[in-house]
């Protein structure tokens, strides 16, 4: 066709080339529409252009009005300036497919009086006609869109609520022939999905499912390519491919479509779409459950998913959350009773090593008041004697559980190791037939398959190395020091192999939920716990006064040095708990300064006589009590007609109330008043007077 001719007034102006294809798909493999675009420079230098402009950053982008497109803004931008003389391109859809940016580029080019040119003609927006006729094709562009549209997601919709639209399966599926996706055939594949499943079910969280395979170096597979599941390399797991798995409704034979949706927002006057949101599993558009064979069952995968939403942080998804370690025994159990919500933990004191459990979240985001906050160490205690008395009926039972799930976890860690080693051999064995295969005298080829070779004998001599280097047999269990460590379940409490995130795991293996709250009148907390299974039990812990702190002599010392301060010194005292192995409250050794100050503090008399009940007297009270002086006291406890004790040495006497009414001291007395007023002489009388010079 001739091309049409244009006045001179357009020719001397820029021409503008717009090629755009609505996907990289398009882009990467539909090539001949890109050249047909091209070439509409050398239509343009036809009609008679010499300044051509070519206009391509929208390869790959949607013309729907969603998407932003920098070389249509920039085409505008040429036509507000007045610089471009005609807009060349392929069809309508090439510029515009929404009535928006169509009409809006119509109206533009009309008033600067530029041509719109595609290959079956140039059109001047400023006439009637030609603009009219340029409406309807973009009309027909927009509504052409949407139509395709529709019949592609309604097909895929019907075909996939039959469940044969073949979706992307996950790593440890395969689409074969039939109608339905099978199980990869690669036996080492399986096992490390089902891995994860199994360490998830006792441990309860994804992270740590996932440290676990990072600590042993436990390879997971993953697609080559990263788009087909026909090659699969082996690698070091990442979080997200331990959640994907968890998450995934796939692996539990369901066939779920429609799981994410698409969101259109409104920027700065243009539609934007995003993707990837995803939707709840009521309104997944299908949903067939047992479609194929599954690595868990359905029930399985929704127990999963609601422990995974428990997990999340600041979730309130009933039960309780998976142990993380910390020093909080009952973090992520206690809800408050007042709010409902789950409470916090803080750390408080010299050092942040006191545990405090705290409500403080309706305060944080809603401005509230405080609803409770104490001390965990108590309730953490009170907690752990529960526990004792909960499972020792059935310690025993529980620790040869305990020898067997460690025995499983080091049979699975040995066959993941077997497996790589024996998929290496195979890799070796596959190398060495290649190179065997070729011409010898081809040493361009030979020379590669046999570093090829090479490489594969390393990674087997590796694999086998790591096999019996990091993983010996299993070391056996003696099952008498188990049973008599079942027997004593504080001991293997309080043991230093057993860390927080284990006792925290033992915790929620009884208990589902902690309701608490706090009783200002009598200064308790009180703790409503809802064990598995369905009981109840209520329980108070008295919380501290103010000043009040755990640092104190173990109440067995206490009891030693109340029975022995009335007879001993605190030296004798000291050397007393020392020897029985009792500790201060700060853990040090007793000396009898520390003795002194304990009995101070706690008020213990030192001796008998200080408790003022009239029954041991002082030697001056027993001399008040029975009118005479402390020395005629004293010199009737010399002579021994009056008995008294002493706890050591120059410590004061103490006399019993009942030995100043013997007889015998009561007639020592008589003689001492009856003889107070008599003049001191002796009782010889042949004394004679004797003056010096006589």
């Amino acid at each position: 066709m001739k091309p049409a001719e244009l006045p001179r007034s357009v020719l001397d102006r820029r021409a503008i080339v717009y090629v755009r294809q609505s996907s990289m798909t398009q882009v990467e493999q539909n090539l001949e529409s890109q050249r047909r675009q091209y070439e509409l420079v050398d239509v343009a230098r036809c009609y008679g252009f010499v300044d051509v402009a070519v206009i391509d950053e929208d390869l790959g982008r949607s013309a729907s009005g969603t998407t932003s497109r920098p070389g249509f803004d920039s085409l505008v931008a040429q036509l507000c300036q007045g610089t471009i003389g005609a807009v060349f391109c392929l069809e309508a859809s090439r510029l515009a497919r929404n009535g928006h940016d169509w009409h809006h580029l119509l109206e533009l080019c009309g008033l600067v009086g530029a041509r719109v040119i595609d290959v079956e003609g140039a059109y001047d927006p400023s006439h009637p006609n030609d603009r009219l006729l340029l409406g309807l094709k973009g009309t027909m562009s927009e509504f052409e869109l949407t139509l395709l549209r529709r019949r592609l997601v309604d097909g895929a919709r019907q075909k996939a609520q039959r469940g044969e639209l073949r979706l992307p399966v996950p790593t440890g599926y395969r689409w074969e022939h039939g109608a339905e996706p099978v199980l990869d055939p690669d036996r080492r594949v399986q096992d490390a999905i089902r891995r994860v499943f199994r360490l998830f079910e006792r441990l309860g969280s994804a992270r740590q499912v996932h440290r676990y395979l990072c600590d042993r170096d436990i390879l997971f597979p993953r697609p080559a390519d990263g788009k087909h599941q026909d090659a699969t390399r082996w690698a070091i797991p990442g979080y997200r491919n331990i959640i994907s798995v968890l998450r995934n409704p796939f692996y539990a034979g369901a066939y779920a479509y429609g799981k994410s949706e698409v969101r259109t927002t409104v920027v700065q006057g243009r539609a934007r779409k995003s993707y990837g949101h995803d939707r709840p599993m009521d309104q997944w558009t299908v949903l067939l459950q047992e479609h194929h064979e599954g690595y868990v069952d359905w029930t399985t995968f929704e127990r999963n998913q609601h422990k995974l939403a428990t997990n999340t942080f600041c979730r309130k998804a009933g039960g309780a959350k998976s142990g993380r370690g910390g020093r909080a025994l009952l973090s992520g159990l206690l809800r408050c009773r007042r709010c409902g919500r789950m409470l916090q933990v803080a750390y408080a004191g010299r050092g942040q090593l006191l545990v405090r459990y705290a409500c403080r979240t309706g305060q944080a985001m809603h401005g509230l008041a405080k609803c409770i906050s104490f001390g965990g160490i108590r309730p953490d205690e009170r907690v752990a004697r529960l526990l004792f008395d909960a499972v020792q009926p059935m310690a025993i039972e529980a620790a040869l559980m305990a020898d067997k799930q460690v025995q499983q976890m080091h049979d699975e860690q040995r066959r993941a190791l077997e497996l790589q080693v024996e998929q290496a051999r195979y890799e070796t064995l596959l190398a060495q037939r290649r190179y065997e295969s070729v011409d010898p005298d081809n040493r361009l080829v030979a020379a590669e398959l046999e570093e090829r070779w090479n490489h594969a004998l390393k990674r087997l001599q590796q694999s086998e190395a790591q096999l019996e280097q990091r993983l010996p047999d299993a070391p056996a269990v003696d099952s008498q020091a188990l049973t008599d460590l079942a027997e004593d379940l504080e001991r293997a409490w309080h043991a230093p192999s057993t860390d927080m995130r284990t006792r925290q795991r033992l915790v929620r293996a009884l208990i589902e939920e902690i309701v608490v709250d706090v009783d200002d009148s009598t200064r308790e907390v009180v703790l409503l716990i809802h064990w598995k299974g369905g009981e109840h039990s209520e329980h108070r812990v008295r919380k501290p006064g103010t000043g009040e702190h755990r640092r104190r002599a173990p109440e067995e010392a206490d009891a030693v040095i109340r029975q022995m301060a009335g007879r001993w010194s605190d030296e004798h005292i000291a050397a007393s708990l020392n020897r029985l192995g009792f500790k201060t409250g700060q853990d040090n050794t007793w000396t009898a300064m520390r003795v002194g100050a304990y009995r101070r503090k706690k008020q213990i008399r030192g001796y008998t006589s200080a408790h003022k009940d009239g029954r041991c007297l002082t030697m001056q009270e027993a001399a008040q009590s029975v009118g005479v002086s402390s020395y005629a006291i004293r010199k009737l406890i010399r002579s021994k007609i009056l008995p008294a004790r002493q706890v050591m040495k120059d410590a004061p006497w103490q006399i019993l109330a009942i030995d100043l009414a013997r007889p015998d001291v009561q007639a020592a007395l008589t003689a001492h008043r009856s003889g107070r007023n008599r003049p001191c002489r002796s009782h010889r009388d042949d004394q004679t007077l004797r003056i010096p010079g006589t």
